[in-house]
């Protein structure tokens, strides 16, 4: 019986997760439909673009992704840190960037006087809508719902669309995070989709390479990208928010990698 989310996530064993999504449908998620002739290629700049936009959204952030023909990887952090130092307007306002809110939420940011009653009300759905914006159930609901009703639209049809739930792994270390990300990363050169990780479209790590050659220091921190999680360089005593590589060794070793998989 498969276990239930909470209890594969816990933010005392790791902040790192590699979540799987995959399309129940014959009809492609994404590519070329062999028996129809029909392109959904396009659905591929869809699932981009939601999770950089729910990445800015969500206290979590987006470490690898790659959108493949069936199926998207992602390698997320719960940044709790972040959620927990935001403050009611901030929750208030995401929140309402995913959902309309409650009519107290809606009068809150109108400025409008609130009892007391109603501010103990509404502090308790802020702190149901924290918890949420740090919840990757959360994050992947909003994810995979958006997908699948736009996609519904498209095809004239309703019915389920995934197939089931999105599947969890934890990253318990270090080693695991990079092995995982560098897999998420590759896995169009191995599906012999891409010869290169910076001619891998919908990735993390063509992302990463096209800002780092418009910049002088690409693994400063502020010179990368800003939707994804930045590297931070290798472990140290002052460890700052980030991944603990150097982004330049993380890209070197990406373009090995994939240079053995297309030998």
């Amino acid at each position: 019986m498969p276990l239930p989310r909470y209890s594969q996530i816990s933010l005392d064993a790791t902040p790192y997760y590699h979540c799987i999504s995959r399309c129940v449908r014959r009809a492609f998620l994404c590519g070329k439909d062999s028996v129809t002739g029909n392109s959904f290629e396009h659905r591929r700049q869809w699932i981009e673009d939601k999770l950089l936009e729910l990445s800015q959204i969500f206290c979590i952030d987006l470490c690898a992704y790659a959108v493949m023909s069936n199926h998207y990887h992602v390698v997320l952090h719960i940044h709790k840190e972040q959620a927990l130092s935001l403050s009611t307007d901030d929750v208030i306002c995401r929140w309402h960037q995913l959902f309309k809110g409650s009519l107290l939420s809606q009068r809150f940011l109108r400025n409008e006087a609130l009892s007391k009653a109603e501010l103990t009300a509404l502090n308790n759905q802020v702190d149901t809508w924290r918890a949420r914006l740090m919840d990757i159930s959360w994050f992947m609901r909003c994810m995979n719902e958006a997908i699948a009703r736009q996609s519904n639209e498209e095809d004239n049809c309703t019915g389920r669309f995934w197939e089931g739930r999105y599947k969890c792994q934890a990253l318990l270390d270090e080693s695991a995070l990079a092995a995982c990300m560098a897999y998420v990363d590759l896995n169009p050169i191995r599906a012999a989709i891409s010869t290169a990780p910076e001619t891998s479209d919908y990735t993390s790590i063509k992302k990463r390479i096209t800002k780092s050659q418009t910049v002088t220091i690409p693994n400063h921190p502020n010179q990368q990208n800003k939707q994804l999680m930045s590297f931070v360089g290798n472990p140290r005593k002052e460890m700052p928010h980030g991944l603990p590589f150097r982004l330049t060794d993380y890209i070197e070793s990406g373009r090995l990698d994939g240079a053995n998989y297309e030998r």
